[in-house]
């Protein structure tokens, strides 16, 4: 018999990135990340006061960083005790939404911080490939761990009856940004969320 399947996203939920990615920004290219909404879009700002950066310009420098620069980013506290722990009781696998070849690159650096779980990469919403990892897996319950909104709705209309746990793992955002409307939970420290996971498993009742 199949086990539970919890497919869990990476950046700010498992490791942080968007304070890095602000650091750097401003070391390799005099640049301000004033990011507040979830969304790049206005964020990127040049100091010389230049109007901020559209989001065509904005994506090559993520690509760019994740290209030379994902050593700098840190595990969120308890993140990797929390996915060992759960994977005592379901199948675990990290759904990222970054480009293809950057795949076996960010499976190495989870394993770093002892996160050895199969990596998928995305592009897009993610309910389709939430869909096709749940054909595969054939979990009689399923779980879905993201801190974007638009996630979430996406998973939600392709396959409803998954667990949806919206996390913001970066206090400078999670500020800012309200529960997902489709998510079924917010929380956003590991430690309550690994027991609300576990205790949705033990009564074992889809969403």
């Amino acid at each position: 018999m199949s086990r539970p399947l919890v497919i869990c996203d990476c950046d700010e939920v498992l490791l942080h990135m968007v304070s890095h990615f602000s650091d750097w920004l401003g070391e390799a290219h005099d640049l301000d990340l004033r990011i507040e909404s979830g969304s790049f879009a206005d964020a990127v700002r040049p100091r010389d006061g230049s109007p901020p950066l559209k989001g065509e310009d904005v994506w090559p420098l993520l690509n760019a960083f994740f290209d030379t620069e994902m050593d700098r980013q840190t595990i969120v506290p308890g993140a990797s005790e929390a996915l060992i722990e759960i994977s005592e009781y379901a199948e675990i696998v990290i759904l990222t939404n970054l480009q293809d070849e950057f795949r076996d690159a960010r499976a190495a650096q989870l394993a770093r911080f002892g996160i050895e779980f199969p990596v998928h990469t995305n592009q897009g919403g993610k309910g389709e490939r939430v869909e096709t990892l749940l054909a595969d897996h054939a979990p009689p319950l399923a779980f879905f761990v993201d801190d974007l909104g638009q996630h979430h709705e996406s998973v939600a209309r392709r396959v409803p009856h998954v667990w949806r746990l919206h996390m913001i793992a970066e206090p400078s955002l999670a500020v800012h940004i309200p529960q997902a409307e489709h998510a079924h939970a917010r929380i956003d420290d590991w430690h309550e969320a690994r027991r609300w996971i576990i205790d949705h498993i033990t009564e074992g009742d889809s969403a």
